[in-house]
């Protein structure tokens, strides 16, 4: 937790510190470089016959599809991408990382070292994205992340069942503790998270999208 929170502060400092400058392009694409080549080399181990596991190893999981996400937004600054990353690594994926499921071998295991490096790297991209850049959400990007995310989700529902696989969580709940255990059971639970997710993102957007009240002088 205080990795995210230093990291978060820092990468945010240094790209504020940074911003219109020639330092910053070089430091953004270096950033997405290094998510780049950890994510790409994490799913490359999960891919190995010695590792396969078609429940675990392909990058459905949204905080597997967040990395790359977050490597397409830090190189190109696209509002859809960075919109996603704002919505996904500034909820989901901390909140993957307060209740995590995780059955692996503490560190130097690599599947400890996959989720954590994974989970902190998108979180500060976002961070870095947002407060560092200046690259700041609006009512678009919320619906096409909504969009996106509901459409991903009614995707693993069908995959899921053929493959006998629990990608999303949308197929039953984790088997350690998180917040879904007061959301009820499946389906319902589904239609919950969606209610209070949507109405997350809506309160982080706002702040953004506001209006200043114009000040009327007598």
């Amino acid at each position: 937790m205080a990795l995210i929170v230093v990291g978060s502060v820092a990468v945010a400092v240094l790209g504020y510190r940074q911003r219109d400058s020639r330092a910053a392009v070089v430091f953004t694409r270096g950033f997405a470089l290094v998510v780049l080549a950890f994510g790409v080399t994490t799913l490359s181990y999960r891919l190995l016959p010695a590792q396969w596991d078609v429940g675990e190893s392909l990058p459905l999981h949204l905080c597997d599809l967040a990395w790359i996400v977050a490597a397409f937004a830090l190189w190109t600054h696209r509002p859809q991408a960075c919109a996603l990353l704002y919505y996904w690594g500034l909820t989901l994926t901390p909140q993957a990382m307060i209740t995590p499921a995780l059955d692996a071998p503490d560190f130097p295991s690599p599947d400890f070292v996959e989720f954590w490096g994974q989970h902190l790297l998108v979180i500060w991209a976002a961070a870095y994205l947002t407060w560092g850049v200046g690259v700041r959400p609006n009512w678009r990007g919320y619906w096409f992340a909504a969009v996106v995310t509901i459409a991903w989700g009614a995707a693993m529902l069908p995959f899921n069942a053929w493959a006998g696989t629990n990608y999303g969580f949308v197929s039953g709940k984790p088997d350690n503790p998180s917040l879904l255990d007061v959301m009820g059971g499946w389906p319902w639970y589904l239609g919950v998270e969606a209610v209070v997710g949507l109405a997350a993102w809506a309160l982080l957007t706002w702040p953004w999208t506001r209006t200043p009240r114009r000040v009327v002088h007598a």
